[in-house]
């Protein structure tokens, strides 16, 4: 008898425990809504691939130190 409440009481528990998690996770779930709009003098969101990205990446650095001379001659 004891160990029939035993187990019993430990599956409320569980339900419980359950149901809580549940609420929980339910909580955190993205709401859908209207995608945000770019007010002037915000920065548009990336566009293009992950690749497009690097060689546009590669290509400012370039032109960075393209623009910049080093002296040498300190």
């Amino acid at each position: 008898m004891r160990i029939v409440f035993g187990v019993l009481s430990l599956l409320v528990v569980v339900a419980i425990v359950g149901i809580l998690a549940k609420k929980q996770l339910g909580a955190l779930a993205p709401v859908a809504g209207p995608p945000p709009v770019a007010e002037p003098g915000m920065m548009a969101p990336p566009t293009g691939t992950p690749q497009q990205k690097v060689q546009k990446f590669h290509q400012a650095v370039q032109d960075a130190q393209q623009a910049r001379p080093v002296d040498d001659t300190k």
